[in-house]
């Protein structure tokens, strides 16, 4: 199941933000090779951040996922996620940092099992 979490410092307010989870869950689900039913995106705006030492608009993400991320993959995914949040939310692209975990299903099994357990 991968997780794309965003943090940004633009408001959010106003914003479509439909739109900005429905593409990025598109565009993971597509470049990892997972179905977009097993893709999660966490969106966080307003959150204090200061990159390059100006707080002018930025955003910083974390993309965990079991399997399906090689450096083509995050190189195409840092891409795509950098022009949704520049054409979404005027985010340049050079004030974009992108995060990846990819984890091992084996240590992760008992936990996606627990979870699915608890739910």
């Amino acid at each position: 199941m991968p997780c794309l979490n965003l943090s940004t410092n633009v408001s959010l307010e106003g914003v479509d933000t439909s739109s900005i989870l429905k593409e990025a869950t598109s565009t993971v689900a597509k470049l990892i090779g997972k179905p977009e039913a097993y893709v999660m995106i966490v969106l966080k705006g307003s959150v204090p951040i200061a990159f390059g030492g100006t707080e002018q608009p930025a955003a910083y993400g974390e993309l965990v996922s079991i399997g399906g991320l090689t450096p083509d993959v995050n190189k195409k995914l840092s891409a795509a996620i950098s022009a949704i949040l520049e054409t979404k939310l005027s985010v340049p692209k050079s004030r974009f940092f992108l995060k990846f975990y990819d984890t091992k299903a084996s240590s992760n099994l008992c936990l996606l099992i627990a979870f699915f357990l608890i739910v």
